[in-house]
């Protein structure tokens, strides 16, 4: 009895080793554009994938045909919204924006537009993991898509102005 749970437990740690081999590059280029943080300094990101892996191992046994790569971006998703909604929730404080091309977007933003553009993931199930109507998935992703294209120039400073003034006050 012992030399058959083994076996599977051997079996099962290659199955898991294998697909981490395969998937584990793509999922944490997710993570890291799911956090707006550097490719190469990506603390967050790392620990979002380990949680998101863990959780697939531990239910590695019950997948049961499912593909594994959907089960863990789903959790990759629900946990980094999980963690958006207790950082920068109602009780979450000062909101700290990301430094990335992508941290000028909300957490929400973020989400619907990695799993949309980057994963491709259809509307409706992303409407479904997170909760949302079908409009609304696509309004927040036209948003966000509109905000990366076309950023609005930081106000002009106004200094020049008043320079102009001082020198013509000037005698």
């Amino acid at each position: 009895m012992r030399e058959r749970h083994a076996s599977r437990d051997a079996r099962r740690a290659r199955e898991f080793e294998a697909f981490v081999a395969g998937a584990a590059g793509r999922l944490l280029h997710a993570a890291t554009l799911l956090t707006a943080e550097a490719p190469d300094a990506n603390p967050r990101a790392r620990r979002l994938l380990s949680l998101s892996l863990a959780h697939t191992y531990a239910s590695w046994d019950r997948l049961h045909g499912e593909d594994p790569y959907d089960r863990t971006r789903q959790h990759l998703a629900t946990r980094f919204a999980r963690d958006a909604w207790h950082r920068y929730g109602t009780l979450g404080g000062a909101r700290r924006r990301p430094a990335g091309t992508l941290g000028r977007l909300s957490p929400q933003e973020r989400l619907i537009l990695v799993l949309r553009l980057y994963e491709g993931v259809a509307e409706e199930q992303t409407a479904a993991l997170l909760g949302l109507p079908v409009e609304r998935v696509r309004t927040i992703c036209d948003r966000a898509t509109a905000t990366l294209l076309h950023p609005r120039p930081a106000p002009a400073a106004p200094a020049a102005p008043v320079a102009a003034e001082a020198k013509a006050a000037a005698p």
